[in-house]
C-alpha cells in the first residue's frame, strides 16, 4: 500500500486510539485531538512518529490549518452519545463536518473517510427490520443519528461537485469485547478495525456507505457490498463471548 498522509480527527478517541499505532506503521500521521469532555480510562500516547496538533473541528481556520500537506482525512471527531441534544450537535457534528470537507477540498486531500454510525439508520435495528443493507433509506434514531445522515449526504454532495472520494462507515460497537446482548450483533473488533481502516485507504472507490462490523455469527446487517468494494474481510465474531454475556443477571 502506497504511503499516505493522514490527519486523524478525533485521535484520542476510543477508535482512533485503537488505530494510531496501526496506522503510524506505514504511514506518516497527523493526529488531531481535543476535549472529549469525559474522563479518559487512560491517557493518550500518540505514536513517536506521529505529529500531535489540538484543535476544535468547529473553528475553520484551524481545521483548514490541520489539512495543510495532507491527502487522507479520517474524520473521527464529534459528539458521540445518541443521547446528546442539537445544541450539544450542532457544533461537532453539523458545522464541524463542513469544515471537514471544506479544509479537504482546499487542500486537495485526495479522500475522507467519515465515521457515521449505525444510529444513522438505528430506526430498522429498533423495529428490527432486518436483514438491513446499506443501500436502504435512511432511519435515524435521535438527533446524534440524524447529523450522521447528513454527513452521509455532506460527503455524497462534496464527491459530486468537487471529486472528493468519500467513504462513509456506519460503526457498530467499537469497543474491546462486548458486554451486552447488542454487541452480539454489532462488534466491531480492534482488529477488525485496523482491517477495515486498510481497506479504506487502499479502494478505489469514489463514494459509498458501508457498515463497519465484525464476522458475528448474530449480525443483522448485509456485509456484501463492504467486502466486494472494499475487501474488507473481518476476521473476529463475538459470539466467543456469548455464553459470558448471556449469563449476566
Amino acid at each position: 500500500m502506497p504511503r499516505h498522509r493522514i490527519l486523524i480527527t478525533g485521535a484520542n478517541g476510543d477508535i482512533g486510539r485503537v488505530i494510531s499505532p496501526h496506522l503510524a506503521e506505514h504511514h506518516e500521521l497527523t493526529l488531531g485531538v481535543f476535549d472529549l469532555g469525559r474522563p479518559a480510562a487512560e491517557p493518550f500516547i500518540p505514536p513517536s512518529s506521529a505529529r500531535v496538533v489540538r484543535f476544535d473541528i468547529a473553528d475553520a481556520a484551524a481545521m483548514n490549518a490541520a489539512c495543510s500537506g495532507i491527502d487522507t482525512v479520517i474524520h473521527l471527531a464529534g459528539q458521540r452519545s445518541p443521547a446528546a441534544s442539537f445544541d450539544q450537535l450542532l457544533g461537532p457534528n453539523i458545522v464541524g463536518v463542513v469544515n471537514v470537507f471544506e479544509a479537504a477540498v482546499s487542500h486537495g486531500v485526495r479522500r475522507v473517510i467519515f465515521a457515521s454510525s449505525n444510529h444513522a439508520t438505528g430506526g430498522y435495528d429498533l423495529n428490527e427490520r432486518w436483514p438491513l443493507s446499506a443501500d436502504q433509506p435512511v432511519w435515524p434514531d435521535s438527533y446524534y443519528g440524524v447529523t450522521k445522515a447528513f454527513g452521509e449526504e455532506l460527503g455524497r454532495y462534496y464527491f459530486d461537485t468537487h471529486g472528493l472520494s468519500v467513504i462513509c462507515l456506519r460503526i457498530g460497537w467499537a469497543v474491546p469485547r462486548p458486554t451486552r446482548e447488542v454487541g452480539l450483533r454489532m462488534w466491531l473488533s480492534p482488529a477488525d478495525t485496523c482491517r477495515l481502516m486498510d481497506c479504506c485507504l487502499a479502494t478505489s472507490v469514489g463514494y459509498g456507505i458501508y457498515y463497519g462490523v465484525s464476522a458475528n455469527t448474530r449480525c443483522k446487517w448485509d456485509m456484501k457490498s463492504a467486502r466486494e468494494e472494499l475487501g474488507y474481510v473481518p476476521e473476529d465474531d463475538a459470539e466467543v463471548f456469548a455464553a459470558e454475556i448471556e449469563h449476566i443477571p
